[in-house]
């Protein structure tokens, strides 16, 4: 086996192993290795050779699913007008909430502090690509800033119950009209 074949299979596997985590996480609070492990199909060896800790998975887990909101905000800007693509975002956005809301509550309190403090400068960035790109076009208020949509993310982000992710979307909704100009 080449050098180049291992390294392909390393990530492969290491995607794998995302990708299940993902999945554990979706549907119960609990992430257990050895469950996450077989789910991707490696051994324990694979698994602790890529992510040597619970925590070390997760937080790939949330930076993983950070870049992915960070790229479809230039994704979608690309295919459609600023209004439509910061509801397909904000679509994205209520899906993130629920799969970091997992990612969170697995966390002991100072690793989440630290895991989420990290990830609000590329949000940021993305919001303000999303907001600036809605005033040019004359759709978003010019009196929004990314610190504010962030501040009301983080509340809606926080829900928690059997109405969390109905209210996440309704309040999303609800942001969306007050970020757009009043014709």
């Amino acid at each position: 086996m080449t050098d180049r074949s291992r390294r392909s299979d390393a990530l492969n596997n290491r995607a794998r192993i995302v990708e299940a985590a993902r999945a554990i996480v979706d549907s119960t609070a609990t992430l257990r290795l050895n469950a996450v492990a077989k789910a991707a199909g490696v051994g324990q060896g694979t698994l602790y050779r890529h992510f040597p800790t619970r925590e070390a998975l997760l937080i790939e887990l949330y930076h993983s699913d950070v870049e992915l909101l960070v790229t479809a905000a230039h994704d979608l800007l690309a295919r459609y007008d600023a209004d439509t693509a910061l509801s397909k975002w904000f679509d994205l956005v209520a899906e993130y909430a629920r799969i970091k809301r997992g990612v969170l509550a697995a966390l002991q309190p100072t690793d989440a502090h630290t895991l989420t403090a990290g990830g609000a400068g590329s949000i940021g960035d993305a919001v303000t690509l999303m907001l600036s790109a809605g005033k040019a076009e004359g759709s978003i208020r010019d009196d929004i800033d990314a610190r504010d949509v962030l501040l009301l993310l983080g509340f809606l982000s926080r829900l928690e119950g059997s109405d969390a992710v109905e209210g996440v979307t309704r309040g999303l909704s609800v942001l969306l009209d007050g970020l757009r100009t009043r014709s």
